[in-house]
């Protein structure tokens, strides 16, 4: 058997929010492999998700700015938050941005080798840490332009550590300014709500069978806790993205309706009526995956009844237009970023040894 220390029972602990019990064992189980045991707790319904906190090492801020038809967003990194606000961090991460847009660059490796002030950028960043005094990434650039049938908007929160840009295809050249607004909501909603995919169409069959068994178990182990305090129980979906809901699948459910309806003595003529509502009903609770990590299939913030799919199919009708989202990026300070791990009790032994 594995030896697990207290410290790695600490880290899944911390990363899952599963009971210090059941991180032990599945530390045990999957002989200690954090990952492995992340993905057994999870099937068994005990951690909802892995916590992004202890993976974040960077400090830093999100750089966005948007003009009729380009919008220009940069992550840039520093080792502490306190740098983060120093006013030469501040201008660095100020030029970096005008040195993207004038520019036009459309990754960080061209942007390194963009003139600024008499030198390259990389030159210039290079002197802008040797002031600072701690090291700067420049880690992401996203560069967005909007052709003739599309409208380009963006979003940047107040705290400057996520921000968002939406590009919205369109039909009709007249109604670019009209969807402007619409794709800033777009953009506001996927700040807050940080969808990780376009669409459904992201997911491969091996990721929707894992997510399913742990969706489905996390589902069944809430439902324990609410038998237990007597309150209705949450519905176990049989499927959980629209990539599962073919054709055939929904043609079989709307006959399923159809049959539960004649036996309720209900007449034909009103089928259409009540049909599309139930049907609309089964989508929503068969497309909880999509609820959580697809943009489009998301509940919108500003009108939570309907998806952001839902809003633009609307919003297309309203102008006899047909939209579409062609570009989405989102940047999340740090996100993904594995954060390096002290161990100060070993640091002190190897100094005294």
């Amino acid at each position: 058997m594995s030896q697990i220390s207290a410290a790695q029972v600490k880290q899944l602990r911390e990363m899952t929010d599963a009971p210090m019990m059941d991180c032990k064992k599945a530390l045990v189980e999957c002989g200690g492999d954090l990952d492995k045991a992340i993905e057994h707790l999870r099937q068994k319904g005990l951690s909802k998700a892995v916590k992004k906190a202890d993976r974040v090492a960077s400090e830093g801020v999100i750089a966005l700015e948007v003009d009729a038809q380009q919008a220009t967003m940069l992550e840039i990194n520093s080792e502490t938050d306190f740098v983060a606000k120093n006013d030469h961090f501040k201008a660095l991460v100020s030029k970096s941005l005008e040195v993207a847009k004038t520019q036009g660059v459309e990754s960080v490796e061209a942007l390194y080798q963009a003139p600024v002030e008499g030198q390259t950028y990389e030159a210039y960043l290079h002197s802008a840490i040797a002031k600072i005094g701690e090291n700067i990434v420049l880690r992401r650039l996203a560069q967005l332009k909007a052709g003739g049938h599309e409208a380009l908007n963006g979003y940047l929160h107040a705290n400057h550590r996520v921000g968002a840009i939406v590009k919205i295809a369109h039909t009709n050249p007249a109604h670019a300014h009209k969807l402007k607004e619409l794709a800033r909501q777009i953009a506001m909603h996927a700040a807050a709500m940080k969808p990780v995919v376009l669409d459904y169409h992201a997911f491969s069959p091996e990721f929707i069978t894992q997510e399913k068994l742990a969706l489905v178990a996390e589902l069944e182990k809430e439902n324990e806790e609410l038998k237990r305090l007597g309150k209705p129980l949450k519905h176990i979906p049989t499927y959980v993205s629209r990539v599962e809901l073919t054709p055939a699948v929904l043609q079989a459910q709307e006959e399923a309706y159809k049959q539960e309806l004649k036996e309720q003595g209900k007449p034909e003529k009103i089928f259409d009526k009540i049909i599309p509502g139930k049907m609309e009903r089964f989508i929503a609770d068969n497309t909880l995956l999509d609820q959580r990590l697809t943009l489009l299939g998301q509940f919108f913030v500003m009108d939570d009844k309907k998806t952001i799919a839902q809003v633009l199919e609307e919003r297309g009708a309203e102008l006899e237009d047909t939209l579409s989202i062609s570009a989405y990026v989102r940047f999340e300070v740090g996100e993904g970023i594995e954060k390096k791990q002290e161990d100060f009790a070993a640091e002190v032994a190897a100094q005294i040894s």
